[in-house]
């Protein structure tokens, strides 16, 4: 089994004025390709820590990361930009989409960054990205005019354009309500069936029964980690959820 992602005896450090906090205290973590993995802990456990130097917008202190076979300790910040555009898709808690821009424009600004693809190529990609996520009607929709699962959806889309490794989801159903929250956690089942790789941060016991495995984090350490022996199938949850009328 391929290892996508490999943390070695990781450490972080902030120091916040004569105090140094330890984010993370020796981690040591594997993520295989094709996993569904689901971070949990609470407020200062350090997942969001891990997430944000998995996604290699923040370096360790000292230990090694390595992403997809590259070390990452070595790269130059253009680099890990580079790095990160064509092997990680991000999705946020506040979908983090431009107000004034469609969906489809939303949805093709990685590809922007990515010389090697044309505007013919991008568009159609980001067509495809769309349609895959369900939204092959609101292409030219902007976000105002869009529900929060919708958007997410377009934020979800917006991730797989690039065709990455791996997708990185930090609380990506923290601001939907519970059908909607099934909704796209069947989506990212589907995905994953389909053999994308993720890592999703939830503090929500019952998001995390829907991926493969589980890893708890508490003080900066891996307190426990398991596999989901009771997994939640989205769809079933959905099929059980009344649609209330607006």
């Amino acid at each position: 089994m391929k290892k996508l992602i490999e943390i070695i005896k990781l450490k972080k450090d902030y120091y916040v004025g004569e105090v140094t906090v330890h984010a993370l205290r020796g981690v040591d973590m594997v993520v295989n390709e094709g996993e569904f993995v689901a971070i949990m802990g609470a407020s200062g456990s350090g997942k969001s820590t891990m997430l944000n130097i998995i996604g290699c917008l923040d370096k360790p202190t000292d230990g090694e990361y390595i992403l997809d076979g590259i070390s990452i300790s070595s790269l130059s910040k253009n680099e890990l930009a580079a790095l990160r555009n064509r092997k990680l898709g991000f999705v946020f808690q506040t979908y983090n989409l431009l107000p004034r821009t469609n969906a489809l424009d939303n949805v093709e600004l990685p590809l922007l960054y990515n010389k090697t693809v044309k505007t013919k190529d991008r568009i159609e990609r980001a067509k495809a990205a769309l349609e895959s996520v369900g939204l092959a009607d609101r292409m030219h929709h902007k976000p105002n005019q869009l529900s929060g699962g919708q958007q997410q959806r377009v934020a979800i889309a917006r991730s797989l354009v690039n065709d990455p490794v791996v997708i990185l989801a930090d609380e990506a159903t923290g601001n939907l309500d519970t059908r909607t929250s099934f909704e796209i956690m069947a989506l990212f089942q589907d995905l994953n069936n389909k053999g994308k790789t993720i890592v999703f941060v939830t503090h929500e016991s019952d998001i995390a029964r829907c991926a493969t495995r589980n890893i708890i984090f508490k003080d900066g350490i891996i307190l426990r980690e398991s596999v989901v022996k009771d997994r939640i199938n989205a769809l079933e949850v959905l099929a059980s959820i009344p649609i209330e009328a607006d």
